[in-house]
């Protein structure tokens, strides 16, 4: 496989712009009613925890996670530690493929819904972060 060099710029960029995305998208899960993916979101935490914990708390704590991990993109520092967090929240992010169908897919496995590009876009996050972790 060829190595190819990315700038320090281009690197730079492309973790500040990851990690504006997750403050942003992050602080509206801190504003009932201004995420799209809030109740998603909660109702994915609550499948993956058995209801262990009750959707306001787990709303907050997404918040929290997205919103650190922008943080501390953006600043730079702890880098492997949070693209672990970072790649280990973008996984679970594909749960509702499975958990919820209905929600993803016009036609299964093909026709996305609106839901479902929504959490299919994160492959580009994955990517972008897979190649963040080369530069470490």
């Amino acid at each position: 496989m060829k190595t190819v060099s990315i700038s320090k710029t281009s690197l730079l960029l492309l973790r500040i712009s990851i990690g504006i995305v997750f403050v942003w998208f992050g602080l509206l899960k801190f504003f009932p009613g201004y995420s799209p993916a809030e109740d998603l979101a909660a109702n994915t935490i609550n499948k993956l925890t058995i209801d262990l914990i009750s959707s306001p708390l787990n709303k907050i704590l997404l918040a929290i996670l997205e919103v650190g991990i922008g943080l501390f993109l953006i600043i730079g520092i702890w880098r492997k530690p949070i693209l672990i967090l970072l790649l280990g929240h973008m996984v679970c992010t594909f749960t509702p493929l499975f958990f919820f169908p209905e929600l993803s897919f016009k036609s299964s496995p093909f026709v996305f819904t609106l839901v479902g590009q929504y959490i299919m876009k994160n492959i580009i996050i994955i990517c972008a972060a897979l190649v963040l972790w080369q530069d470490e």
